[in-house]
């Protein structure tokens, strides 16, 4: 009867993955074999046969995920007594994991973030969140799969990883409906539904621990039905190739805000203004961002707060407000967090420049001298004026101080340029003026003066 119901549960699970999947996952099941009886020894030193999966993921990410796996009852034996993961373990893992709806996960996840049975701490609940983000960073920069950003371009990937754990562990609320906070949370306890409510609401554990186990054990990696959910985790990142640059983002926190915009723009962002690039100058800052499409604004005041907005339209710089409700302020450092709108009123995004009667700069949220974020076109000034918070986005004051100095800005076009701004519709002296074309020919000088039209960059090597 045992066997029955062992063989019953195990080719249930079995059956969810496809002919082709099933193979992949005995290929791998038979590489990590020798991982099991490393992982489960004590010291936990890895033997020669695990440096394959020792690599691609840091060392207390496979302890979790052996953890995970040995959980599994198996029907009718006693598993205690072997440190090997049994493949019925394996294939359950993968299809509750992989495969399976909140309540399948849980048990499986509540065992990966604390090895005895019962309620877990908030704590516990962190370090986790932030294993799972590190391994992700991790596992996506082992098998190139950053799309064109490096931990070299960008930010020190230490505290995004510790805000956006924050971030995610504000969303634990407890039966009572109450969120802890602060210290008082790290001391919570939290039991198995209270943790299930919290993965099902966010959607980045689900989708973090698919990365994980996708591309740190190399299974169900290449399937593309599979890999839907973390098609867009990362945008593809263009025009910071071999430019010395380093943005004001940081790998955890492009993840994070990439998935608060429109579905349709999360699969690419370019660089259009660097005030390192570009200067520090108010009408470089407009000649590079307008018309240019849907972008996002970060910058960096001189105490060392990052935060910025997402404007869902062009910039134009006339005396309106402009954009609309898809607009949002967000703040990276010290933390991260995604401000949307409140339907208060629809001042969603403001330029202006050479204007004698309007204020002159850009601006998000709020109102003319009280603005959730505010650069002035005397660059260098701003501010984030919201007490207690921004009419248009329900933001905090996004700066360490209420009128701040400029150190860095960016702006980063995200999803496809317009047509219209690409080169096909930027109009070089040269397009206009055939006469000046054919002079130009004639003396020899075609070649260089293309590439004095500095067309939008498109570079495709960035992959």
């Amino acid at each position: 009867e045992m066997g029955n119901a062992e063989s019953n549960a195990y080719q249930n699970h079995l059956c969810r993955f496809l002919p082709e999947e099933q193979s992949d996952i005995d290929g791998v099941f038979g590489t990590l074999s020798g991982l099991s009886s490393s992982a489960g020894a004590k010291n936990g030193k890895a033997t020669k046969k695990t440096a394959y999966t020792r690599e691609p993921l840091p060392e207390q990410m496979t302890v979790r995920l052996y953890n995970g796996m040995k959980s599994i009852g198996l029907t009718g034996k006693s598993s205690g007594l072997s440190e090997q993961i049994a493949k019925e373990q394996f294939v359950i893992f993968m299809s509750n994991l992989l495969k399976g709806n909140a309540d399948e996960k849980i048990t499986i996840i509540m065992r990966m973030i604390s090895k005895t049975e019962g309620p877990v701490k908030g704590k516990q609940i962190q370090e986790f969140t932030e294993d799972l983000i590190v391994s992700v960073v991790h596992v996506l920069s082992y098998r190139k799969e950053l799309k064109g950003w490096n931990l070299e371009n960008t930010r020190d990937s230490a505290s995004g990883v510790k805000a956006l754990a924050s971030q995610l562990l504000s969303e634990l609320k407890l039966a009572d409906g109450t969120k802890p906070v602060g210290p008082q949370l790290m001391e919570t306890n939290f039991d198995q539904s209270v943790i299930e409510d919290w993965v099902y609401r966010v959607p980045q554990i689900s989708i973090f621990l698919s990365v994980v186990i996708r591309q740190g054990l190399h299974v169900l990696h290449s399937l593309p039905d599979q890999t839907k959910d973390i098609l867009n985790l990362v945008p593809g990142c263009k025009g910071i190739k071999g430019r010395g640059l380093v943005s004001l983002f940081d790998i955890p926190s492009i993840i994070y805000i990439n998935s608060h915009l429109p579905a349709e723009l999360q699969h690419k962002w370019q660089l259009l203004f660097s005030s390192r690039l570009h200067g520090e100058s108010f009408s470089q800052l407009c000649g590079h961002i307008v018309n240019k499409g849907p972008c996002v604004v970060i910058l960096k005041d001189v105490d060392g707060y990052i935060f910025g907005g997402f404007a869902s339209h062009s910039w134009e710089a006339k005396p309106q407000f402009q954009g609309d409700n898809r607009c949002f302020l967000f703040s990276v450092f010290p933390s991260l967090a995604v401000y949307t709108y409140t339907g208060y009123n629809d001042h969603y995004m403001y330029l202006n420049h050479g204007q004698q009667t309007m204020p002159n700069g850009l601006g998000m949220g709020g109102q003319h001298g009280y603005f959730g974020l505010w650069v002035d076109s005397d660059y260098g000034k701003g501010h984030s004026k919201a007490k207690p918070r921004c009419t248009t986005y329900n933001s905090p004051q996004l700066s360490a101080k209420e009128d701040f100095t400029l150190d860095a800005m960016e702006v980063w076009a995200v999803g496809d340029l317009p047509e219209s701004a690409g080169t096909k519709g930027k109009k070089s002296i040269l397009d206009v003026d055939p006469e000046a074309q054919a002079l130009l020919e004639m003396t020899g000088k075609s070649r260089q003066s293309e590439g004095l039209r500095e067309p939008i960059e498109e570079d495709d090597d960035d992959d």
